[in-house]
C-alpha cells in the first residue's frame, strides 16, 4: 500500500520528506526511552531542530522540548504535540530496526509521533513564508506514565505567547492505514488507578475460625467491584472497573492475613470522577466490616477524560475529508477507553485529538499497541505530516 501519490493530496515537499521519516522514526524505534528517561530521544530532537534553524527550549519537565516558528504574516498560536516515550516491553519483532535496549521499545507509535512532528518541523522551517501566525511544537515526555503534559503545562509552555488552538494525533492500529478517526467531545477516557490493602488475621489452614482470611475477603471484593458498573451507574454511560493486581498468600496451610488488590476505572463523564471511588470505597468498607478485616484505600486519578471542542473537531474532520484516500474513510463516532494526558492540554486549550489509521494485516502490521509484536505501516507518516499542516493552515486562515 502507498499512500503518498498523486491520487491522494500530499503534496511534493512532504511526499520527498517521507524516506526521512522513515529513517527519523527507525532511528527513535533503535533507542527506546521510558518516561522522564528520553535524554537521547530529545537529544536527537533537539540536534535536528537546530539543524533547521530553530532554538528549542530543553529540559522543560525534565525532558520535554519545545520549539517555536512564526510564519511570515501574523496570525493565531497554534499548537501540535507529540509523545517521546516508550514502554517497558521486551520487543519480539525481528525487524532491522527491532529495539536495541532489552525490555523497553516502542510499542505504542511514540517513536512515529515524534517522527511526524519533526516532519512538520522540517516543513515549516522550509516553507515559513506560507505560514500565517505562530506554532509551538511541543515534544513531551512520559505519557506511558506518569505523565509529561500536566508538568510541561505547568512549565509554561501554553505561555509567551498564548496557545489558542491544540492539535494532535495517534497512530491507531484498531484502524486501517490511511483512515482517519475523530470525534467531538469524549474521544478517550479518564484513567485512574486503586490500590486496596485489606488487613485480616492469619492462622492454621487447618483452624479457619480462629482467622480473618484476607484471601477470602480480597476475592468477596474482587466479585463485588464488577457490580458498581453493572448496577449503580447508568448503562448509557460506558465504564470499566478492572482488577488487574491480586497478592496473597504465601504457603499452601497458611490463612494470609494480608491481601493487596490494584486496579484501573475508565470513564468519559467526568461527573463519574467523584461517584465511582466512592461508590468502590463503600463495597470494601462493608464487605471489609462483615468479615471483621480492616483496609487501607488508595485512588489515583492519573488523567481526565480527552474532550475535543466540537469547532476544532469540524475543522480536522474537515480537513481529513480533503486528505484521506477514498474508501478509507474518516470515522466519527471512533472511540476508546483507554487514556491519554493529551487530556490535560485540552482541559486548557480548545483543541482536537485524532486517530491516524496505521494497520495494515498484508504486511503483518496489525498488532494491537503495548503487544510485544507491536508495528505500524510507515507509509502514513507522510500523511500524518499532511494532516498536521493543512490543520495549522485551516485555522490560520
Amino acid at each position: 500500500m502507498t499512500l503518498a501519490t498523486s491520487s491522494i493530496p500530499i503534496r511534493p515537499a512532504i511526499q520527498a520528506l517521507q524516506p526521512q521519516l522513515v529513517q527519523w522514526r527507525r532511528t527513535l524505534h533503535q533507542r527506546p526511552e521510558l518516561g522522564f528517561r528520553e535524554v537521547e530521544t530529545a537529544a536527537r530532537v533537539v540536534e535536528l531542530l537546530r539543524q533547521w534553524g530553530y532554538q528549542p527550549q530543553t529540559g522543560i519537565a525534565q525532558t520535554g522540548v519545545v520549539a517555536v516558528i512564526s510564519g511570515s504574516r501574523p496570525g493565531p498560536v497554534m499548537g501540535l504535540r507529540a509523545d517521546m516515550d516508550a514502554l517497558p516491553i521486551q520487543e519480539l519483532n525481528t525487524v532491522p530496526y527491532r529495539s536495541q535496549i532489552d525490555g523497553v521499545m516502542h510499542a505504542c507509535g511514540h517513536d512515529g509521533h515524534t517522527a511526524i512532528l519533526l516532519g512538520v518541523a522540517h516543513y515549516l522551517a522550509h516553507h515559513r513564508e506560507h505560514l500565517r501566525g505562530t506554532v509551538k511544537l511541543i515534544f513531551q515526555p512520559a505519557e506511558e506514565g506518569p505523565g509529561g503534559a500536566k508538568p510541561m503545562i505547568e512549565a509554561g509552555v501554553l505561555e509567551n505567547p498564548r496557545v489558542e488552538a491544540m492539535f494532535g494525533l495517534h497512530l491507531w492500529n484498531d484502524l486501517p492505514a490511511g483512515s482517519v478517526g475523530v470525534r467531538s467531545g469524549p474521544l478517550m477516557a479518564a484513567s485512574d488507578f486503586f490500590r486496596c490493602q485489606i488487613q485480616g488475621r492469619g492462622g492454621h489452614g487447618a483452624k479457619p475460625q480462629q482467622t480473618v482470611d484476607a484471601l477470602v475477603v480480597a476475592a468477596q471484593v474482587v466479585v463485588a467491584l464488577q457490580s458498581v458498573v453493572a448496577r449503580q451507574i447508568s448503562p448509557l454511560e460506558p465504564a470499566v472497573v478492572t482488577v488487574g493486581e491480586f497478592h496473597s498468600g504465601h504457603a499452601r496451610n497458611v490463612i494470609a492475613d494480608q491481601a493487596t488488590l490494584g486496579g484501573t476505572v475508565r470513564y468519559f463523564n467526568p461527573d463519574l470522577a467523584k461517584v465511582i471511588p466512592q461508590k468502590l470505597e463503600s463495597i470494601i468498607q462493608g464487605i471489609c466490616h462483615a468479615y471483621g478485616a480492616t483496609y487501607r484505600w488508595d485512588y489515583e486519578y492519573l488523567y481526565p477524560p480527552l474532550v475535543n471542542d466540537p469547532a476544532m473537531t469540524e475543522l480536522v474532520r474537515t480537513v481529513a475529508q480533503q486528505v484521506v484516500e477514498p474508501g478509507l474513510g474518516v470515522l466519527p463516532d471512533c472511540q476508546t477507553l483507554g487514556g491519554e494526558d493529551m487530556s490535560f492540554f485540552l482541559q486548557e486549550v480548545p483543541g482536537c485529538y485524532f486517530f491516524l489509521g496505521s494497520a495494515n494485516p498484508s504486511k503483518g502490521l496489525d498488532f494491537p499497541h503495548h503487544h510485544p509484536r507491536f508495528d505500524f505501516d510507515e507509509a502514513v507518516l507522510s500523511l500524518g505530516v499532511e494532516l498536521f499542516i493543512r490543520c495549522l493552515e485551516q485555522y490560520g486562515r
